[in-house]
């Protein structure tokens, strides 16, 4: 890896993980290096919770990837809904090329097909004038 990662259990438990194992698939090795590279990501509250764990109790990446989202699930993000996107609206000043980043990386995250729902909340969220 080229950067640290880690996780100290006041973010997102399930965007530690996702790019925890992207950087392993890219990395290869085994499911034994994988769950040991992945406790090196932990501080604070989350190494002193991985401590707390019995001497024993991992045996592969999914279970401390599940005992992972399980403990801190408080902090996980919510899903997006397909309504999310008419809350993404062009800020005073802000160029159309930001504002179809951001609306763009939220229709990415949704998953959906209905192209007149997605082409309504764009129309919506954008500033009158011209562009």
């Amino acid at each position: 890896m080229t950067q640290k990662i880690t996780f100290t259990g006041i973010t997102d438990p399930e965007a530690h993980i996702t790019t925890f194992h992207t950087w392993m698939m890219i990395s290869g090795g085994t499911d034994a290096i994988h769950c040991k590279l992945f406790m090196g990501t932990f501080s604070g509250t989350t190494l002193d919770w991985f401590i707390s764990l019995p001497d024993g109790h991992i045996s592969s990446f999914d279970q401390i990837s599940i005992l992972s989202r399980e403990q801190f699930i408080v902090n996980q993000a919510p899903p997006p809904i397909s309504f999310d996107l008419f809350d993404v609206e062009q800020y005073e000043g802000e160029p159309l090329k930001d504002f179809l980043n951001r609306f763009g990386a939220l229709v990415v995250k949704l998953h959906t097909k209905d192209e007149a729902m997605k082409l309504h909340a764009f129309r919506r969220g954008l500033l009158p004038g011209p562009f």
